[in-house]
């Protein structure tokens, strides 16, 4: 799923964010609004992940929407 389409659904995806990253506050998601680079920052903050594994992290939740 193109970053474009994760945007358009944020409000359906940041249920399974949620359920993938429960560390997450309803207002990290609601801020990430399908932005990579938030959501991954915040995943660094929340997890204490290096860049990298956060990254890692989206891509493969990304992929799994498809």
């Amino acid at each position: 799923m193109n970053q474009d389409i994760i945007k358009g659904k944020w409000k359906q995806v940041a249920g399974q964010a949620k359920v993938q990253w429960n560390k997450l506050t309803d207002d990290d998601l609601g801020v990430a609004d399908g932005h990579r680079e938030y959501l991954v920052g915040k995943l660094q903050e929340r997890y204490g992940w290096a860049k990298d594994q956060a990254e890692k992290e989206v891509d493969s939740f990304e992929s799994r929407l498809q």
